[in-house]
């Protein structure tokens, strides 16, 4: 048990746990996102080390977390305009079902000669 440290005595004053053994009242970032929240700005309360303390996941107070934000309408907007020009061919101009590859700049049909 050498991660365990609920006191945080031996790592600077954070207290620590082994991989699986952190109370139920602390949770991750993904685990906070998966209950429709987030850690609000909240300090980090705990953390989880693992793979001989190479690993880190910080833990933060479920009863402090604050709800998820949800995009505006505006923003939504923003996100569809900027993944359909990821999807327009700029040598063609086809809206493809695929992004186009930054890489190439040009849709599979233009990179193969088969669309002009």
């Amino acid at each position: 048990m050498r991660f365990y440290d609920p006191t945080g005595e031996r790592h600077g004053g954070t207290p620590t746990y082994p991989f699986r053994m952190a109370p139920t009242d602390l949770a991750t970032r993904r685990q906070l996102r998966e209950q429709g929240l987030r850690p609000g700005g909240q300090e980090i309360a705990a953390q989880i080390l693992w793979r001989r303390g190479d690993r880190v996941a910080y833990l933060y107070r479920i009863d402090q977390a604050k709800p998820k934000r949800e995009a505006t309408p505006a923003q939504r907007a923003a996100i569809s305009k900027a993944l359909a020009a990821r999807r327009t061919c700029p040598k063609c101009g086809d809206i493809k079902d695929y992004y186009i590859s930054t890489r190439n700049e040009m849709c599979g049909d233009c990179l193969t000669g088969g669309a002009a």
